[in-house]
Formats: C-alpha cells, structure tokens, sequence
C-alpha cells in the first residue's frame, strides 16, 4: 500500500467524521450556514461559477456549506459516489422517479409501498403521460412478466411499509438491468446501517431523513445517494431548477443526528426483537412480522442482504379496528404517531393513517387488515416497553 493511499474507515467512523468541512476558525462542530446567497471576489468569478469552471457556491438552493457536509458524508456512509439532500423524503423519492422518465415512459414498482410513494407512482406520474405497473415485489417472476420496451426503472422499498416484506435487491436488480432499466430503493425501514442497496445492485438509494437519521423527532429531511453519472443525469438539474432544496439549518440537525445514528438503530433493534419474542406467542395476536425472526416469511433473503433486523414490527390483534384502537389507546408509554425511527417508542394503525387512501381490497393484497398494527422501538429499557405493550393487549 504507498503513503498516499485513502483510509477507508468503518460504517461507525465514518458517521462522526466524513464530510467534515472547517472553517479558518477550526470548530469542532460542523459550521452552519444560514445563508441563502454568496458573493464574489469580482465579476469574473461571478460568471465562472454560473458557468461551472469555479466550484465555489452560488445560491443555497443549488448547494450550501452546510447541506454540503451532510451529503458528503452520507454519501461516504453508504458508500456512494455522490448525494442530493432534499426537503423531505417524498422529495427525494419524487426526484429518484421524475428525473429518470419523460412522457411515453414506464415505471414498475412493488405494490407494499408507504402510500404517498405509491401515490407518485400510481397516480402523479400518469398525469404526464407515464404509465407504471405495480408488482408483488417478493414474485420475482411478477417483475419479469411486467417489463415492457419503454421500462426505465422499477422502485422498491425492503423491507416494506407496513408489513414488513423483505424483497431481493439483487435479484430485482438483475431483472431491471436486463431489461436496460434501473432500480431505486428506498432504504428507510433496514437503514444503511443494516441494508446497503448500492453493493446489493441498485442504481439509487433514497432516504427520508426525517425518520432514524435525525431520530429525534426534530425535523424534515430527505437524501438521495447514486452514483456521480445518476446524480448528474437525473437528479441535479432537477433539483437545481424546482427548488426542494434542504435547509441549512435542517443539514446541521441531520448531520448531529448522524454522530448516534449506529448505537442508536442498534438499541432500536435490540428492543423491537425483544417486543417480538415477548409477544410472538401471545393469544390476542395472530400474526407477528419481524425480519429478524426465523418465522418471517422471507427470513432467507432477510439473512442474505441485511446485517440486523428493523427497528420496526407489526402485528396483527385480534378482533379488528376495535380491538386496535382499544389496544392503542390503552398503551402509557407508546405514543400513537405516524412517523418512525424515533427515540420515543411510536405505533401507528396502517388502515386509518399511512394506508387510508387504499381500499380495502388493496390493502387486504398487501396484509393490511384492520387489526394490524406497526410499532417503532424507540430507545427506553425494553422491559418498560415490553411492559407496556403486555397491559395494553389485556385492554385489547
């Protein structure tokens, strides 16, 4: 190895330091920039930079100290050549899709998606003449059968929202790239510290920041991470000219957020497996899904591409909306909320909340019954959690 060789640090390093960018005053902490233009040293300066052959900043709706740092080291984290961080999560998803397809496209997508994904794919797209198919993720014959000439991309979430399903990145990857398509992944459920897409085979990898990386409830954020040639082609002109851009202020949180985000997740982990053994045979539920356990319906493919199982589970409570509501009702410590990944244990009922806008014959596809419940382990003593859970069913 010469002198000059990069380091490539660990996963749990790289979330402290990547990306850093020090001022002449030598902070500690990332600096944040609240500043919404920049000014030049001369006229000259002002027409290169608009012209691309000076890399200084121009407007932070196009690029900002701040959300700089946040990008570079996420991108370092998930070991990407380049990122876009976002407003929001949606905004990231929104961008992966729209920047890739033109009028006369076709997009297939995996029918258990969060439903405003699905409502960019299903319904917004087709507005501007983008047709889309969506598929039983986990059949992968099903993403085969839905290619067509004018495919050119296929979208997934794994594991998927709310019922946990665990599709095969690789082996959708493959399907994608052999019909000259690409594949972008929403990673929000596995996180990179346990899923990584890209190594997987994925084109692109999206995040809504909002959930585990801030993981405080504190704020919105979205990132899209690819390589330099997806960045550019696809998401960077588009970004620069519509305006979803991150706030400085949001990139700061986000970046401190990032320093806990291992010990964080893996604590999360720890408490949501422990729900799940605590609960697995209990007789007011009827079906548990947690990608860690060997029971789970694709615990194979779960072993094969992830490095933990979620901070998440669901499960389904016997006798229905009633006997959910009841249950949730009943919980002290559990707060009822829609978001995830926060340090406070939240549940959200799928039916009534992230999945309303379905029917019921759709959601019944994706095994959103009524009674189904999803819970995000947060960071308390698993004991407490386990606790509470327990004295909420007796009321269920």
């Amino acid at each position: 190895m010469s002198a000059s060789a990069k380091k490539i640090y660990r996963p749990e390093t790289r979330l402290v330091q990547a990306g850093t960018l020090r001022s002449p005053f030598g902070e500690t902490s990332e600096a944040l920039y609240l500043t919404q233009g920049y000014v030049y040293d001369n006229a000259a300066q002002a027409e290169a930079r608009f012209k691309g052959e000076d890399p200084g900043y121009q407007y932070s709706r196009f690029a900002n100290p701040t959300v700089d740092m946040f990008e570079r080291r996420m991108a370092a984290f998930e070991g990407a050549e380049a990122a876009r961080a976002t407003a929001t999560g949606m905004a990231a998803v929104t961008l992966a899709l729209v920047g890739q397809v033109k009028a006369g496209d076709h997009v297939v997508a995996s029918k258990a998606m969060f439903g405003s994904c699905r409502y960019i794919v299903e319904d917004y797209l087709p507005r501007f003449g983008v047709t889309s198919t969506l598929v039983d993720g986990c059949n992968l014959d099903a993403w085969r059968e839905a290619v067509r000439p004018n495919t050119k991309t296929f979208f997934l979430e794994s594991p998927t929202n709310p019922a946990l399903e665990v599709i095969d990145i690789a082996e959708v990857a493959r399907i994608a790239h052999a019909a000259g398509a690409t594949l972008v992944v929403d990673n929000v459920f596995a996180t990179p510290l346990f899923q990584s897409p890209l190594a997987l085979g994925a084109d692109c990898v999206v995040y809504s920041a909002t959930k585990h990386i801030d993981g405080q409830g504190r704020c919105l954020g979205g990132i899209v991470l690819a390589s330099r040639k997806f960045i550019m082609d696809h998401v960077h002109v588009l970004l620069r000219q519509t305006g979803p851009s991150m706030s400085p202020f949001n990139a700061w949180v986000l970046l401190k957020g990032l320093e806990t985000l291992a010990v964080r997740v893996r604590r999360q982990a720890d408490n949501a497996a422990a729900l799940a053994v605590a609960i697995a045979e209990h007789p007011k539920i009827s079906r548990l899904i947690y990608p860690g356990r060997p029971d789970h319906p694709q615990a194979a493919v779960a072993r094969k591409q992830m490095r933990g199982g979620s901070t998440l589970l669901a499960f389904e409570i016997k006798g229905g909306k009633p006997a959910a509501f009841r249950f949730q009702d009943a919980l002290k410590l559990i707060r009822i909320s829609n978001n995830l990944g926060d340090a406070k244990s939240l549940i959200t009922h799928p039916a009534t909340t992230t999945h309303q806008r379905l029917t019921p014959a759709q959601r019944a596809e994706l095994g959103i019954s009524d009674g189904l419940v999803r819970v995000s382990a947060g960071l308390e003593h698993p004991d407490d959690i386990v606790e509470d859970v327990l004295a909420a069913l007796e009321a269920a």
